[in-house]
């Protein structure tokens, strides 16, 4: 399982806290994190071209028998526990990598979405590139715990 990150994680505590819950989720699964580097000059590009140049490089980073899930405000809204049924059905068929990808600020080119497999909303609210790694993350390692029944998760 993989996260595709656009651009690097460059804030400390983000980092800290992708790192945290990536750690713990080592426990249940592989999990990577890959990062592709900004785009230079980009203050010079359109927000489409953005979208445009940074969806190639997403693409270039999949393999054609990558499962791939995008992070994204149109995708699918789901409770923790409702998540953590998504993930189990996802990763219950193996033989196919799990990537979800965060885009960068301007969202994905219609390539990407054309060649995703799923989106999946985090809220309705509107979370930083950056900040959407941690919330992410955690949510994927809260995912483990409940398919697993530990004591993480409370329902209440």
């Amino acid at each position: 399982m993989c996260l595709l990150t656009v651009g690097k994680t460059d804030i400390g505590w983000v980092r800290e806290g992708l790192e945290t819950y990536a750690s713990r989720l080592s426990h249940y699964i592989p999990f990577s994190v890959s990062e592709i580097p900004e785009l230079k000059n980009a203050s010079a590009l359109s927000r489409d071209q953005i979208r445009e140049k940074e969806g190639e490089l997403i693409l270039k980073n999949l393999k054609p028998s990558d499962r791939v899930i995008l992070l994204d405000e149109r995708g699918k809204e789901l409770r923790s526990i409702d998540f953590a049924r998504e993930i189990e059905k996802l990763t219950a068929g193996g033989g196919k990598d799990l990537v979800f990808v965060i885009g960068g600020a301007y969202g994905f080119s219609e390539a990407v979405y054309g060649r995703s497999d799923g989106k999946i909303s985090l809220s309705r609210m509107t979370f930083s590139h950056q900040m959407v790694r941690v919330v992410f993350t955690e949510q994927l390692y809260r995912a483990f715990t409940i398919i697993r029944g530990e004591p993480y998760h409370h329902e209440g």
